[in-house]
């Protein structure tokens, strides 16, 4: 009995503020009666259910303290949306944006949304000069700054060699502004080595421990790179590994429910969070539905799994 009472106590126990854990996005349909309570226009949805989102307790603390978005890699947001988001977060609540695609793409792919440009190189490939002036320029007009958690560079799968990636990418950090925070997520695993990660912790960059279909498990990412990068690090727990996203989607849909869960990922992402507080490094977990069906309940496993473990 003395021991179920100590587990209670341990779990009513706030966690580190070093962490914050958020899904990938906020506006999921299959998450009404879940984080969703009020009643919303079908048009009303979007726009306002990012407060009370944030507003969701689990065990009488704000369930998230950040949240990824996602649509930032299609379209930089401007500044007056910014500032509407700025009305629904709390102050100490942080996001974390996707950098607009069109500074990660090394080659357009051959996707009819491209038009002409489809199979073309990019010549915008981590610009800095277009970085600085259409993607964090809205973040100071607004003055986002301390809502603002690291910019996330996804980086797909290309065939640029190794050491021309991470030379362009040594030149883009040297030439952008040290006022942010920024994560390299890549989807070669042949990258993660020495190279990658001096270059990396040279900048003060985190490296995005991405749980990714044809990546490597967090634990094995983690090993090829022998120590974190920067004082913040990034988890982002997207599909499980060795599946496709559309079987993923497939597999999880109407995100409501978990469909299956992956131990080693829960296990893997527990070891970084404890290592990474143990140094003093905030850690945002970001989770997706696709991973085990329905994020909010992953993360509150987790937030459990971390109490009782310490």
């Amino acid at each position: 009995m003395r021991k179920t009472h100590e587990i209670r106590t341990l779990r009513d126990m706030p966690l580190s503020p070093l962490i914050r854990f958020g899904t990938s996005t906020w506006t999921y349909e299959g998450w009404q009666g879940q984080i969703y309570t009020r009643k919303y226009t079908k048009t009303a949805f979007t726009r306002e259910c990012l407060g009370e989102f944030c507003q969701y307790l689990y065990r009488g603390q704000p369930l998230f303290r950040t949240v990824g978005n996602d649509a930032t890699f299609y379209r930089p947001p401007s500044a007056n949306q910014l500032t509407r988001y700025l009305t629904q977060i709390p102050e100490d609540f942080q996001m974390c944006f996707k950098v607009w695609e069109e500074l990660t793409i090394p080659t357009y792919a051959k996707h009819a949304r491209y038009g002409s440009r489809a199979g073309q190189v990019n010549p915008n490939f981590l610009n800095a000069d277009a970085f600085t002036k259409l993607v964090l320029q809205p973040y100071r007009d607004a003055q986002f700054g301390p809502n603002t958690g690291p910019f996330l560079f996804e980086f797909q799968r290309h065939g640029m060699p190794a050491e021309e990636f991470i030379e362009k990418l040594d030149d883009f950090f040297d030439s952008v502004s040290a006022e942010f925070r920024y994560a390299v997520e890549i989807r070669n695993p042949g990258l993660l080595g020495p190279r990658y990660h001096d270059m990396l912790r040279a900048h003060g960059v985190a490296h995005v421990y991405n749980h990714w279909s044809y990546m490597p498990p967090l634990a094995e990412q983690h090993q090829r790179m022998k120590t974190m990068t920067a004082p913040f690090t990034v988890i982002r727990l997207l599909t499980p590994l060795k599946m496709t996203y559309e079987a993923a989607k497939k597999r999880a849909e109407p995100y409501d429910k978990i469909v299956g869960e992956l131990p080693e990922m829960r296990k893997d992402t527990a070891s970084l969070i404890q290592e990474a507080t143990a140094e003093n490094r905030s850690t945002y977990v970001l989770v997706n539905n696709r991973a085990e069906g329905n994020a909010p309940l992953t993360i509150q496993a987790l937030i459990d799994r971390l109490q009782t473990e310490r």
